[in-house]
């Protein structure tokens, strides 16, 4: 359980000032100049050894992809780029962070920035957040009108931060999809090799990062690193935003301790579940692409990097879907399946035929209308698309399907049944009729 002194995000519900001088007040941009004078190297130690984990839903380590920037310029720039396409259904935490705490975020670029040594960043926000882009940048603009950004600032490293905003596709939430957008190009992902790190933005060197992975950086380096590394387990350390969606009492944004236990997280902040715990029917935990998992399933449940993967699902970004008995579970994921082939940007063929194929089954076993052999055929054609695409929405669209066939085989079978049963009864009835 996490102390409140420990929370990174002081304003997350937007109930106190978030003005520059609000944000200051509670502790952020203090000391900025100190962190950046005490070098480079000393900032990405200090972030590799907090353990912090990418927060965009893959997890990587994030000191390890800050020291992948080269250390000497070769004449190009360097640029930091922020993904602020938060797209994933039932996630929403960086908007609140960019909505109510974005000096968090600013902070966080101008030290990060400096870590990898890039005097500009650009934010690409989703298009669909309007509110959020004005709350960002009315407090950007606030910080270039107190020295804190431009040239010449307070922090002793010229940096420039500029807002993107996109046009509404979940595709360029994926890193080379999004860099190929900021371009102005078609949002379609790059093949890789080269890395954004070694050729990215405009050709230059860049490092993409996630809001909540720069945003608790300033935090992190003023408390230190083993601060962070102290909470949680080893592997799956530090606070997390957690979104908690579907049917429970109170859905809410919360920050927490990673590793905290499923019941504790659900009890204390989401005010249990709709109905009680015995009308809890399953979980997604981290955002639509992560496999399903059934409610008995999640009584022990981690929530934490390892605790879901023992599960057999996925952390991603923490934002949990819970439903009750009341849910068509297979409906539910017919129309994840729709989703994904909605988004698909087309390039590789598993990806561009599979989705719609699998989105198809899917919506005749909703009815029932489908044959048992079909089930492992759909699986099959899960594993076909999984693993076999440029970027990770082939494998995106392929888990909520597998997660369902693993979970709720007998409850597909059942639905089979009943639609073969009353064909059949209809059938005979208009028979007899004759």
């Amino acid at each position: 359980m996490l102390n409140d002194q420990d929370r990174i995000f002081t304003n997350i519900y937007g109930l106190k000032d978030k003005s520059l001088k609000g944000a200051m007040s509670r502790g952020h941009w203090d000391g900025t100049k100190t962190i950046i004078e005490k070098g480079r190297d000393w900032i990405i130690n200090e972030m590799k050894a907090s353990g912090l984990r990418g927060r965009g839903g893959a997890g990587f380590p994030t000191g390890l992809k800050w020291s992948f920037m080269p250390k000497e310029s070769d004449g190009r720039p360097h640029y930091l780029v922020v993904n602020a396409d938060e797209s994933e259904p039932g996630t929403c935490k960086d908007r609140d962070i960019m909505r109510h705490d974005p000096h968090t975020l600013i902070e966080g670029c101008v030290i990060a920035g400096f870590a990898m040594g890039a005097h500009t960043a650009y934010i690409y926000v989703r298009g669909e957040y309007m509110r959020e882009r004005e709350a960002l940048q009315a407090a950007i603009d606030e910080c270039y009108d107190n020295g804190l950004l431009g040239t010449n600032n307070k922090n002793g490293w010229d940096f420039d931060i500029y807002v993107h905003h996109g046009a509404g596709a979940y595709i360029c939430g994926e890193e080379t999809a999004l860099l190929e957008s900021l371009e102005g190009k078609k949002g379609q992902p790059r093949l890789k090799p080269p890395f954004p790190a070694n050729m990215g933005l405009y050709g230059c060197p860049t490092t993409v990062n996630n809001v909540e992975s720069i945003a608790v950086a300033p935090t992190i380096l003023r408390r230190g690193g083993a601060w962070f590394a102290g909470i949680g387990r080893p592997n799956n350390v530090g606070t997390k935003l957690f979104m908690i969606s579907g049917h429970v009492n109170k859905p809410c944004t919360v920050e927490e301790a990673m590793g905290i236990p499923f019941r504790e997280l659900i009890e204390k902040h989401a005010g249990g579940i709709r109905g009680g715990w015995d009308n809890l029917l399953a979980v997604i935990p981290g955002g639509a692409s992560c496999p399903i998992i059934r409610g008995e399933d999640m009584d022990d449940a981690i929530m934490d990097f390892d605790g879901m993967r023992d599960k057999k699902s996925s952390f991603g970004t923490a934002a949990i879907i819970v439903m009750d008995k009341s849910t068509d579970v297979i409906k539910a994921i017919a129309r994840l399946s729709q989703f994904f082939k909605h988004e698909s940007c087309g390039q590789c063929t598993p990806c561009r035929e599979g989705t719609g194929w699998m989105w198809r089954v899917m919506e005749r076993m909703v009815k029932g209308n489908a044959q048992k052999r079909e089930i492992d055929m759909l699986l099959q054609v899960s594993k076909q698309i999984e693993g076999h695409t440029i970027c990770a929405l082939g494998d995106a669209a392929a888990w909520p399907v597998q997660g369902l066939i693993r979970n709720f085989r007998p409850e597909i079978e059942a639905r089979i049944d009943q639609y073969t049963y009353k064909a059949t009864s209809q059938g005979a009835v208009m028979e007899a009729a004759e």
